[in-house]
């Protein structure tokens, strides 16, 4: 008998390309991933993974089983989709992730009301970037995925998954008080070409989308300064060191010494819910899709 936790760590090791990397995204250790592996090669009577320099490769076994295990795990999830569609209850377990300003934005409100009108339900979640949300939905770590994506840059989603929109976040530009254009109804981003800028973390998808946006326009940014918290952008506008761009999701309260000016050039990312198609039938994505479209009401156009 196959253990169904070993097939997912085999799998993991060959999307991956590594037992360090399958231990990262499984949230284990690497002689744990090992152990398990040795265990499973005992089980099926076969060497499953082969010494490659420093790492290791799968075998045409390991290969092998690892396609089963893949088809394997989709239908495990699609039965408990199947029987929890059968008893027409969101009930159970549901594991979400969300970016930070979606868990800080979005989620209390949905939460609150998925508390009250699905009591059986017991949703947790997971504060994580995008593309790390992405992965861990693939592979089944998480349910439900809250997503984003620019205007001008969209985000790839691999296959199998399935998407729906919740809102459109609008997005305006933070500057410090006494900044020449505190006062304007609205910006072009080449009338701060001269500006210091705060930015995301170096490499994450919105800072690269920001150099992409800003380099579009002509111009080359100087960054001064590096956050990913909303408010901690916002007090280094404040104390004068720069201007941002700052969505309006999760951003509140505003603190003295900034001055926030809409883009005349409307920009906005896209926030979506995201769930593998194999899990469709589930009442817990679809009542918890219908609450965070609720809770996105108050950020909308």
């Amino acid at each position: 008998m196959l253990s169904l936790e070993r097939l997912r760590i085999l799998h993991a090791i060959d999307t991956y390309g590594s037992v360090s990397a399958a231990a990262d995204v499984l949230s284990v250790t690497t002689s744990a991933v090992s152990q398990q592996m040795a265990k499973l090669e005992r089980e099926t009577g076969q060497s499953l993974l082969a010494k490659s320099g420093r790492g290791v490769r799968l075998t045409d076994a390991g290969r092998l089983l690892s396609g089963h295990a893949e088809r394997i795990l989709s239908l495990v999830e699609l039965a408990h989709a199947d029987l929890e569609a059968h008893r027409g209850a969101a009930v159970g377990e549901l594991r979400a992730g969300a970016f930070p300003t979606a868990v800080r934005g979005l989620f209390p409100e949905a939460l609150r009301e998925l508390r009250r009108e699905h009591p059986q339900l017991r949703t947790v979640v997971h504060e994580l970037e995008p593309h790390d949300q992405l992965a861990r939905l693939a592979r089944g770590d998480i349910d439900l995925a809250v997503v984003l994506d620019w205007y001008n840059k969209p985000l790839s989603l691999p296959g199998g998954l399935a998407k729906a929109p919740l809102f459109d976040d609008l997005v305006d530009v933070a500057l410090p008080a006494g900044h020449q254009l505190q006062d304007s109804a609205g910006v072009d981003l080449d009338e701060l070409a001269d500006d210091d800028w705060i930015a995301w973390p170096d490499g994450g998808f919105c800072h690269e989308w920001l150099l992409f946006t800003l380099r579009g326009k002509g111009i080359e940014p100087r960054i001064s300064h590096h956050a990913e918290e909303h408010a901690t952008v916002l007090a280094l506008v404040a104390a004068g060191l720069g201007v941002a761009v700052m969505p309006r999701l999760g951003r509140d309260p505003m603190p003295e010494g900034v001055r926030i000016v809409p883009v005349r050039h409307t920009m906005r990312r896209h926030v979506y819910a995201v769930w593998r198609e194999d899990a469709d039938r589930r009442p817990a994505i679809r009542v918890a899709v219908d609450a965070l479209r609720r809770s996105a009401g108050r950020y909308g156009d």
